[in-house]
């Protein structure tokens, strides 16, 4: 009877072991400084016209930012905010989607997202439903 390799099998958990930091690392690498402009990407405008609330979430690919002196980078890939009526606002880049979900009151909500030379939007009356929009 032969005895199974586990050598073999030691080695390939060892490197996968070691290879992971090294993903990771690329990953962060992949972050897009923004500085102090933490806002210098698409513009967003939710409209709910007859007093509506509701709860928008944006992701984006991951940036970093200076938050502070004692902080100095931060990083972020999520925006998300809970409001009644109309908001708008921007993101830091020119790329990612968004979702609207209606949470209370009367009326549609609407969210719109444009970047220079593009706008697209969305508009729900239900719950359940979210209205969608992005660039990718």
């Amino acid at each position: 009877m032969r005895r199974p390799n586990r050598e073999g099998a030691r080695v390939g958990i060892a490197a996968a072991v070691f290879a992971l930091p090294l993903a990771l690392a690329g990953a962060s690498a992949a972050q897009t400084w923004v500085g102090t402009n933490i806002e210098g990407g698409m513009h967003w405008h939710v409209s709910a016209p007859e007093g509506a609330a509701w709860r928008l979430e944006c992701r984006f690919p991951p940036v970093t930012y200076y938050r502070n002196a004692y902080e100095q980078k931060a990083w972020i890939n999520r925006f998300e905010r809970s409001g009644r009526g109309d908001d708008s606002g921007r993101l830091p880049l020119n790329i990612g989607h968004c979702h609207l979900w209606k949470t209370g009151g009367r009326g549609a909500v609407a969210i719109g997202v444009s970047r220079p030379g593009e706008t697209v939007a969305d508009a729900s009356r239900d719950r359940a439903t979210p209205a969608a929009v992005g660039f990718l």
